[in-house]
């Protein structure tokens, strides 16, 4: 679908590309230094948007991190008056001072343009009905997707997250054609559907999905989209970029197209800090390059991913990045090994006797630290004791030939494990509490 919101920049050249990010550098830079912040880093390491000659220069400032903006909580990376900003959100902060993004009237309309346009490259117009299943408030996913949803022009139905039948009466009485929805609670909307007797495929109109907010495989996604008869399209966002829309998925769904008008990308060894090539894995490190209020230069994002090399044949030209394995921060340790929850998903989700929900457990058992596996299963699977033995066994061996060590693992009937309506908890270590 080479259809386009903005096809002059969603196609502009490379060499204009970067002439682009190289002004909106210099102002970004100029613009950052009016806050504290980074008014003080640019004196300690003599920066200035004068100094800015070529897009590598960006690589002699410091990284921020998420520790950055806790230090200088509330309104210490604030670059323009308070009275100029409009919108502030923040995370939870369960560990202390939450982050804090503050927002100008532009910053506003950029974003909304942002998910706008995303939502507009997957085929979503302004006659669809779209549902936001996704919370509001300090959580930027619900506004995020309801202005860029708006300014598309399509029905907005600003459902919330949570209460899964209402949900699927305003899908069906609204005659919902798109949601916005966090992957673990689209499998859930589709069990509660087929055990409320709502078949999606003929009692919906639903044909497109957007899911982000958490690592999911490639195999969850092809669950969805069969499961809901739709198809799925990963977003990518964080609150300290604004929130979603800062990457997507176009319908050929071979990486996320990352708006570089909006962000420079860059991907670094996390533990060298050096920058990587193009198809290496890193950590994400992002600066903002439109942003009024909060400017971020060069911020440390902890998502693993990498550039894909070569030409999207959707004729857009921003480079595009790779599904994401998790975060560094998610890195599981055990026995010496490194893995990410997404490589267990990877595996689960190929079994089609299995459900989607999981549980992934972390515990000292004697003098040795092991790892458990505790996995639904689907309707498909009957009650034969065999052929459970035989599953596990199938399973168990998929697992240790892809994780390189051996976990415990534990067939559940349906419905035994926690169910969250919000970002699925996929991981509880014990060995914290030893």
């Amino acid at each position: 679908m080479n259809d386009y919101w903005e096809k002059d920049i969603e196609t502009i050249s490379r060499t204009a590309l970067e002439e682009l990010q190289l002004a909106s550098l210099r102002s970004t830079i100029a613009q950052a230094a009016r806050s504290t912040f980074y008014h003080e880093m640019f004196d300690r390491h003599g920066i200035s948007a004068e100094g800015i000659s070529s897009l590598d220069d960006l690589r002699s400032i410091p990284f921020t991190t998420k520790e950055d903006l806790r230090k200088n909580y509330p309104y210490g990376m604030s670059a323009i008056p308070l009275r100029e900003c409009v919108r502030l959100h923040s995370s939870s902060g369960t560990t202390g001072n939450p982050t804090v993004v503050l927002h100008s009237q532009r910053d506003i309309d950029d974003w909304a343009n942002q998910v706008a346009r995303c939502m507009y490259m997957v085929g979503i117009r302004n006659e669809d009905v779209f549902q936001n299943t996704s919370g509001y408030g300090m959580f930027t996913g619900g506004l995020g997707f309801q202005y860029g949803a708006e300014l598309l022009g399509a029905l907005t139905v600003p459902a919330a997250a949570g209460n899964t039948k209402r949900q699927i009466k305003f899908i069906r009485d609204f005659g919902a054609t798109c949601l916005h929805i966090i992957p673990s609670y689209a499998t859930r909307l589709a069990e509660v559907m087929y055990e409320e007797g709502v078949d999606p495929r003929r009692d919906t109109k639903l044909r497109v999905i957007c899911i982000g907010a958490e690592p999911h495989s490639e195999e969850q996604r092809k669950r969805i989209e069969q499961l809901l008869g739709v198809k799925a399209y990963n977003c990518f966002g964080m609150s300290e970029m604004n929130g979603p829309g800062v990457a997507f998925e176009c319908t050929e769904q071979n990486g996320l197209h990352i708006w570089e008008d909006y962000v420079i990308a860059e991907i670094i060894d996390p533990d060298t800090l050096l920058p990587v090539p193009d198809g290496e894995q890193g950590e994400l490190v992002l600066t903002t390059l439109r942003r009024e209020a909060m400017p971020l230069i060069r911020y440390r994002t902890r998502d693993l991913t990498c550039i894909i090399p070569g030409d999207c044949p959707c004729g857009r030209t921003h480079r595009r990045i790779a599904r994401f394995r998790g975060r560094s921060d998610d890195m599981i340790i055990l026995k010496g090994v490194n893995l990410f929850p997404i490589q267990i998903e990877t595996i689960l989700m190929q079994f089609r006797e299995l459900g989607s929900n999981y549980l992934i457990t972390l515990e000292t058992v004697g003098n040795s630290d092991e790892m458990l596996i505790e996995v639904e299963l689907s309707d498909l699977f009957t009650d034969d004791y065999a052929e459970l033995q035989a599953l596990a066994r199938e399973i168990t061996r998929r697992l240790r030939d892809e994780l390189l060590l051996t976990p415990r693992l534990r067939l559940v009937a349906r419905g035994s494990l926690p169910v969250q309506e919000g970002k699925a908890v996929r991981v509880k270590d014990l060995r914290k509490l030893i």
